[in-house]
């Protein structure tokens, strides 16, 4: 009976061999919850000005995704320290949506079903890295899933927000207008990226959806001040020190 025992409690105790990392996790407007994080998806060129700036034909065509790991948010923003290993960071200003609830294979009518709700992003890339690993046929990861490379605002529920389809988009540097268009320029709507997403993954609640940027991404120095704004969603601060 004692074997069996310490069988059972074995069984149901885990024992980490090292400390467990922390879950991420992003703030909710106008709660004390939070939103746990799982995994950050990225959709490819979602606004036509943007996908010609990159070099691409912006013909309506099937997304593209990407991913970052989850630990790559910095809720709220702030102060942030320079990347490593890049003398070229971009900004790229995002709608993001965060996925409550489960889903496989989801059909496009039912796709909002799935949203919590929504922020405002920043995928931060390493663009010389990135260019570097597009000559050579390689994979963007070093250049896209890196250290503090998703800052995010406040998650606002679907219940406040509704589901954003218009609505001005921007990002200024050091108080000069950088980026600036409107959600009603995504090539695919939120809807249409969450189905055609959720058809090679199954997408689980915590997931945060990074759906495109418009035009005008540029470098960010050392010492810049970032401002990004949602119409209708929220607004967010980053700082990068020297």
């Amino acid at each position: 009976m004692r074997d069996r025992k310490n069988l059972k409690e074995h069984r149901t105790v885990t024992d980490y061999v090292i400390p467990p990392c922390s879950l991420p996790v992003v703030p909710v407007e106008g709660s004390k919850g939070v939103f746990p994080v799982r995994r950050i998806w990225c959709v490819g060129q979602n606004y036509a000005a943007h996908a010609r700036e990159m070099g691409s034909n912006p013909e309506r065509s099937e997304p593209f995704f990407f991913s970052k790991p989850g630990d790559a948010v910095v809720p709220g923003g702030g102060l942030l320290a320079f990347p490593v290993s890049t003398s070229d960071l971009h900004h790229e200003v995002e709608l993001v949506a965060a996925i409550g609830r489960d889903g496989h294979d989801i059909a496009v009518e039912k796709a909002l079903t799935h949203v919590y709700g929504y922020a405002v992003g920043l995928d931060m890339t390493r663009r010389d890295l990135q260019a570097a690993a597009k000559k050579a046929g390689h994979p963007w990861d070093l250049a896209k899933g890196f250290d503090q490379s998703c800052p995010i605002s406040p998650i606002v529920p679907v219940s406040v927000t509704g589901h954003p389809e218009n609505g001005a988009i921007t990002l200024s540097v050091n108080g000069e207008s950088r980026q600036k268009g409107d959600l009603r320029d995504m090539i695919w709507s939120v809807a249409e990226i969450i189905s055609a997403l959720s058809r090679f993954v199954s997408l689980g609640a915590g997931d945060l959806i990074m759906t495109g940027t418009p035009s005008g991404v540029g470098p960010v120095r050392r010492g810049d001040v970032l401002y990004a704004t949602c119409a209708g969603v929220g607004e967010l601060n980053v700082t990068y020190t020297g």
